[in-house]
């Protein structure tokens, strides 16, 4: 969901262009995990959290919501979370009053409800949600509270209620995304690690359906994707990206001096098939079940070519040539999850033209690997992504996971949501904001100002000379993004007061916004 561009000036960072494709990006910091009163519940924080951010910002608890999985910012700014296991799915709105979010339920009595996306088709803003066996679809009214009249657009769907699967199904959550042209495109994902049968059903398993977005039409989009979480298209294009889990256990495939061909071998199972990160193209086949990528060549992880899968295609009966090329890796049993493209969003401009995407961890490699979230800058020429970089870690403490990120969102404000399963938390990573300015001086070009800063017991001045005439709305917030008083007018290219005398010591961010205008502020009240 595109929403107006949210400046926040990186204090102490370098934003100058490293090259023709990436911003130079700051580097992580530790921080200490903000745990509001009352949000601390729970074995993940009885003890401090110490997390891994890009300098300047801060990381905190934001909702809790057990199960935590799939996330959706609706059209008024609140979040809407699934939760599988418990067959729900959960709204989380802003406290009043700088009170802590409020969490109800949205939908109830659902099977395995996964995925969530809104999609907008003439004047009608629809919520899709994914449940195992089915598509639902509900027409969106601004200030919804639970799910209104449910439409089914897609029934029966595979899942471990379908006879032939006699209630077994690894995989079964779905997922989605919806194009510019209105077409819905569903993962239905594989029912094991490795298995030819999924290849021979009706719907063909490990694959992306096309539909139109009524749930009509329904057609193979592509096959040969294990289990693809992630689904989004490049904003402004009809470009289809998606992040998949690879097999395990994968057998040694070369036959070569080791004399380990056909072998399970932990040092080579810890490191192959990488995780994917790929476009994907109308009539491709991306190797599983009968070829995984190989990142050992010169290329790396990138443009992978394939090896032969041991288990279901030793002999090279569906030959190497069938198959897509792979456009990224991540490291193997990262199980990479939800992503989304920051393009659009209010999140950091240095940040502006990338991918973030949720690894949510591994279960069976020698060293864990995963357990954060990381950044991938984007090459707009070539449109493909560049090299990982972690932009959130810290979920490992002692060898083991207090945490698993599984999707991200941002926010109207600018700030990165993650939800994790194991914890049941939403956290919120936020941008440092504008640097504290302790008099007035000349106003840097299209910004606003607050002086004094630190500010006093009198009233400090929000100076808004540099900005085009016209109407603002002026919000004082705490660091969590929680409004502490109410919103108020200000005017383009006049000075108002800011009224602070309610306000306790602490940091604020005063957030300014007028029509194709978003600015935060930081301040501090003494």
């Amino acid at each position: 969901m595109n929403t107006t561009l949210l400046r926040l000036a990186l204090a102490g960072a370098s934003l100058a262009l490293a090259g023709p494709a990436w911003a130079q990006l700051p580097a992580l910091g530790s921080v200490t995990l903000t745990v509001p009163a009352g949000l601390g519940g729970g074995g993940s924080f009885n003890n401090e959290r110490t997390m891994q951010v890009p300098a300047g910002f801060t990381m905190a608890v934001y909702a809790r919501v057990p199960g935590a999985r799939f996330m959706a910012v609706t059209p008024e700014g609140g979040l809407l979370v699934s939760q599988p296991g418990a067959g729900k799915v959960s709204l989380v709105r802003p406290g009043s009053a700088g009170g802590l979010p409020v969490v109800t339920d949205f939908a109830t009595g659902l099977r395995q409800p996964h995925d969530l996306v809104f999609h907008t088709i003439g004047s009608t803003t629809y919520l899709y949600l994914a449940e195992s066996n089915q598509i639902n679809r509900y027409v969106w009214h601004t200030g919804d509270l639970t799910a209104q009249n449910r439409t089914v657009v897609i029934a029966n769907l595979p899942d471990a209620s379908t006879p032939e699967l006699m209630g077994s199904y690894a995989h079964a959550l779905k997922n989605l995304a919806l194009d510019g042209n209105h077409k819905l495109y569903l993962s239905i994902a594989s029912t094991c690690n490795v298995c030819v049968s999924d290849t021979q059903s009706d719907p063909k398993r490990a694959a992306i359906y096309q539909y139109d977005a009524d749930g009509t039409n329904r057609r193979l989009f592509a096959q040969g994707l294990r289990n693809a979480e992630g689904l989004a298209f490049v904003p402004g294009t009809n470009t289809l990206w998606v992040t998949v889990n690879g097999r395990d256990q994968t057998p040694y495939p070369l036959q070569d001096n080791t004399g380990q061909y056909g072998q399970v071998v932990s040092s080579y199972v810890d490191n192959h098939p990488p995780d994917l990160f790929t476009k994907v193209v109308d009539g491709g086949n991306y190797g599983w079940p009968f070829a995984n990528p190989n990142p050992d060549t010169s290329t790396g992880m990138d443009n992978m070519p394939f090896d032969l899968d041991y288990d279901t295609n030793r002999g090279g009966a569906v030959p190497l040539t069938t198959f897509t090329t792979i456009s990224k890796g991540i490291p193997a049993h990262s199980a990479a999850l939800g992503f989304t493209f920051l393009q659009g969003t209010a999140f950091p401009a240095s940040y502006a033209s990338g991918a973030v995407v949720a690894l949510h961890g591994s279960w069976n490699r020698s060293t864990p690997a995963g357990y954060k979230v990381v950044y991938f800058p984007w090459n707009a020429a070539t449109q493909t992504p560049g090299a990982q970089t972690d932009l959130v870690t810290g979920f490992i403490s002692g060898g083991s996971s207090w945490g698993r990120p599984v999707d991200v969102a941002v926010d109207p404000q600018g700030r990165l949501l993650i939800s994790d399963d194991q914890s049941g938390t939403i956290y919120q990573l936020t941008a440092p904001a504008a640097p504290l300015a302790t008099a007035p001086g000349a106003a840097r070009a299209g910004a606003a100002q607050v002086y004094p800063n630190p500010m006093g017991a009198g009233p400090a001045t929000l100076d808004l000379t540099a900005l085009p005439a016209g109407p603002y709305t002026v919000a004082v917030l705490d660091l969590l993004g929680r409004a502490v008083q109410p919103s108020q007018p200000a005017a383009g290219g006049a000075r108002t007061p800011l009224p602070t005398a309610q306000l306790s010591r602490g940091t604020y961010l005063v957030q300014v916004q007028g029509e194709q205008f978003n600015q935060v502020l930081r301040v501090v009240q003494q």
